[in-house]
C-alpha cells in the first residue's frame, strides 16, 4: 500500500490537546537495570509528558499547529509549560495548588523499559471549574472546525465523568472528539458519542471482558466499543498494529506494518492518536487515516524522545503499511 503523509499540511486546523495529568517525564538511560541495587544512570532526559503532550508533540511533527490546554502546578508544572513552548507548542494553563506530577521511564540498554507512575496533585474544585471554562471558550474561539483530543489519566479531584464532560463540551462547539483513556472515566466517555476512541490491548480487554489474543478478537472488541457509544474506534495490538472499525461498517480493519527493534514504546499509541487526529483534520480515508496511525506508532519506535516523529520516517514507513479487511 503506497500511502504518504498529506502534502496539504493542516495548518488550518485548529487542535486542542487536552490534559487532565499532564507530567514531567524523566527518562533514565542504564546499562543495566537491578532491581534492589544501586543502579547508575548514564543519560538523562527531562521533558513534557503526559500523553496529550506526546500527542501534540506528534501533530507538530506532522506538519500541525497544536494547542495544549491542561493543569500546571509549582515548579513541576512551570517546566512542563517551558519544554512545550520550546518545541513552539502553544500552550493554555490552569493553575493548581499542587504540583504537577513526576513520571519516570528506566531504560535499559538491552531493551528493557520499567515505568513508575505519580497519581497526580489533588485538584480543587475551583480548578477544574475553570479549566472547564478554559476548554470551552478554547473550542468556541476556533476559527474553523476544531479536533479536541482528550487523552490520559484523572489526577485525584477530578470527576469520573470529566472525559464525558469534555467531550460535550467540543461537540458542543462543533468540533470532533477523540478519546484515549481507561476504566470507568472511558466508560463515561462513551456515553457522549466520542467520533473516536482509540485505547490498547490491556484497556479493551478490561472495558469489554473480550480476551484479544489476535485481530479478529479485537475486532470484537471495537465493535463493542461502538455499541457503547463511540462513533469509531480503534484497538492497538503493539507491534501487530491496529484494528479499527467505524459505524455501519460492513468489516473492520487491521493496519500494520513490519515489526522493529524499539529505542521504547513509550509514546507509541499516543503519536498514533496523534495520526488519526491529523487525518480527520485532512479527510482521510478510514483505512488510510489507520495506514499513517501505524506509521506514526512506528516512527516513535525510532524517535529520540516520545512523541518527536520525524515525517520523513513517518512517510517512509507509511509506505508499507498492510491493510486487511477482517
Amino acid at each position: 500500500m503506497n500511502n504518504r503523509v498529506p502534502h496539504s499540511s493542516p495548518r488550518a486546523a485548529a487542535f486542542f490537546c487536552v490534559s487532565l495529568n499532564p507530567a514531567i517525564d524523566t527518562r533514565l538511560i542504564l546499562n543495566g537495570f537491578l532491581p534492589g541495587r544501586v543502579n547508575r544512570v548514564r543519560e538523562v532526559y527531562r521533558t513534557p509528558g503526559g500523553k496529550a503532550a506526546h500527542v501534540a508533540m506528534a501533530l507538530k511533527g506532522l506538519g500541525a499547529e497544536p494547542t495544549w490546554i491542561g493543569f500546571s502546578g509549582g515548579a513541576t508544572g512551570g517546566a512542563l509549560l517551558a519544554g512545550l513552548r520550546e518545541l513552539e507548542i502553544e500552550t493554555m494553563a490552569v493553575s493548581t495548588g499542587q504540583s504537577s506530577r513526576v513520571n519516570l521511564e528506566i531504560l535499559d540498554t538491552q531493551g528493557e523499559v520499567t515505568e513508575i507512575l505519580e497519581p497526580g496533585g489533588t485538584i480543587s474544585p475551583a480548578e477544574w471549574s475553570e479549566f472547564q471554562l478554559v476548554c470551552l471558550r478554547a473550542f468556541q474561539l476556533a476559527a474553523t472546525k476544531g479536533v479536541v483530543v482528550i487523552s490520559g489519566s484523572q489526577p485525584p479531584g477530578v470527576p469520573a465523568d470529566a472525559c464525558c464532560t469534555l467531550v460535550r463540551s467540543a461537540q458542543s462547539a462543533n468540533c470532533l472528539t477523540f478519546v484515549d483513556a481507561s476504566g470507568e472515566p472511558l466508560l463515561k466517555a462513551l456515553g457522549a458519542e466520542p467520533d473516536l476512541v482509540k485505547i490498547n490491548r490491556e484497556e479493551a480487554e478490561v472495558l469489554t471482558r473480550i480476551a484479544i489474543r489476535d485481530p479478529l478478537s479485537a475486532a470484537q472488541a471495537a465493535q463493542k466499543l461502538l455499541d457503547l457509544g463511540a462513533n469509531s474506534a480503534a484497538v492497538s495490538l503493539g507491534e501487530r498494529g491496529i484494528v479499527g472499525v467505524r459505524r455501519h461498517d460492513q468489516q473492520a480493519i487491521h493496519a500494520w506494518t513490519t515489526p522493529l527493534r524499539p529505542k521504547s514504546t513509550v509514546g507509541c499509541g499516543d503519536s498514533s492518536l496523534g495520526g488519526l487526529a491529523f487525518a480527520a483534520a485532512t479527510h482521510l480515508s478510514f483505512e488510510r487515516s489507520l495506514a499513517l496511525a501505524v506509521a506514526c506508532g512506528t516512527a516513535n519506535c525510532l524517535a529520540a524522545l516520545p512523541g518527536r516523529i520525524l515525517p520523513e520516517e513517518v512517510s517512509r514507513i507509511e509506505q508499507g503499511v498492510q491493510i486487511e479487511l477482517l
